[in-house]
């Protein structure tokens, strides 16, 4: 990559999808493929996309495993269903993309998805929302008021139809938890911030399963681009349970306590790193170039210097306010 480049991606690339791309295209193929292969739940559907895993009776995870080569889906989402709605997760890259979640919502529950929840506003997991409307059916779409505001404001190229099927979402409060009943199973949407200004987690109790957006990436590094390190660091540790629970992160395989404490311990190394750096006067560039993770906190996929100097410079924006 020529620093032309380099400077044009981290100034205007705003999404994960860029991030997913641009590390794909090193990713040695023996690696994608390991990524792409370790599924925690029983898998009930699988595409060159993604798996379909079973997590528990009504929930299910959609694991995208888009460094193979095809990006219909980029985030991972998911499904809850209950006995009088069925919740979808994320709005995904493309239509095809939540047009092929919610024909298996259809088939595993006997309903086409009655909500749809974007938990925050990047392309890879809302630009593809109007997929979930069939001339028969028009879930209700569910996110902040930022996070509509952002995918229309923001989000490119620019579609009518995704417009539209935003037209009249029915918000989450930006502040405060809120709720989904789906008949016998309530899902609590949690407010949080860190990875962009308005993320939302989505949790279930019994099971105990939380559904973490892009505030959690498992053995992947994150995208940094819209990030409050510091808010980023105060959510994630927020969503960790003292009970055997299910993670389905952003980006990854599902997690369980030990992939959710690594993850945590590696943006802890970033933090101490780039505090480091900041009070040598090193630049984010400079930084990122020479940093590598320590070999105790194992792999982590999508390694490009890029992405650590991305992550610097969203400490730095931090630590130069202080």
């Amino acid at each position: 990559m020529t620093e032309l480049n380099r400077r044009d991606f981290l100034s205007k690339s705003t999404s994960c999808a860029a991030h997913i791309a641009l590390a794909s295209i090193a990713m040695p193929p023996a690696l994608r493929a390991m990524w792409a292969n370790r599924p925690l739940g029983a898998v009930v559907a699988r595409e060159p996309f993604g798996s379909l895993e079973k997590i528990s009776d009504g929930v299910w995870a959609l694991i995208s495993t888009p460094l193979t080569g095809d990006r219909t889906t980029l985030s991972n989402g998911g499904i809850i269903a209950g006995r009088s709605g069925v919740l979808a997760i994320e709005g995904f890259n493309m239509p095809a993309g939540a047009e092929w979640l919610a024909t298996r919502a259809k088939e595993l529950t006997g309903k086409w998805p009655t909500h749809v929840a974007l938990t925050h506003y990047h392309s890879d997991h809302a630009n593809g929302v109007a997929g979930y409307e069939r001339p028969d059916a028009k879930p209700v779409v569910r996110s902040t008021e930022a996070t509509r505001s952002q995918v229309l404001e923001k989000n490119l190229p620019a579609d009518p139809a995704r417009t539209d099927a935003l037209k009249d979402v029915t918000f989450f409060s930006g502040t405060a938890p809120s709720v989904v009943d789906l008949g016998g199973r309530t899902v609590r949407v949690i407010p949080r911030s860190g990875h962009t200004s308005s993320d939302v987690s989505l949790e279930l109790d019994d099971p105990s399963i939380v559904f973490t957006g892009d505030l959690v990436w498992n053995a992947m590094f994150p995208n940094y681009v819209d990030a409050v390190p510091t808010q980023l660091s105060k959510s994630a540790r927020a969503l960790r349970r003292q009970k055997a629970t299910t993670y389905v992160p952003g980006h990854g395989a599902l997690a369980k306590e030990a992939d959710f404490d690594r993850y945590i311990a590696m943006i802890d190394e970033v933090e101490h790193a780039a505090r480091q750096g900041h009070e040598k006067g090193q630049t984010p560039a400079e930084l990122g170039a020479n940093y590598a993770l320590p070999a105790s906190l194992g792999d982590w996929v999508l390694f490009n210097k890029i992405f650590f100097e991305r992550a610097f410079t969203a400490w730095y924006r931090e630590l130069d306010k202080k």
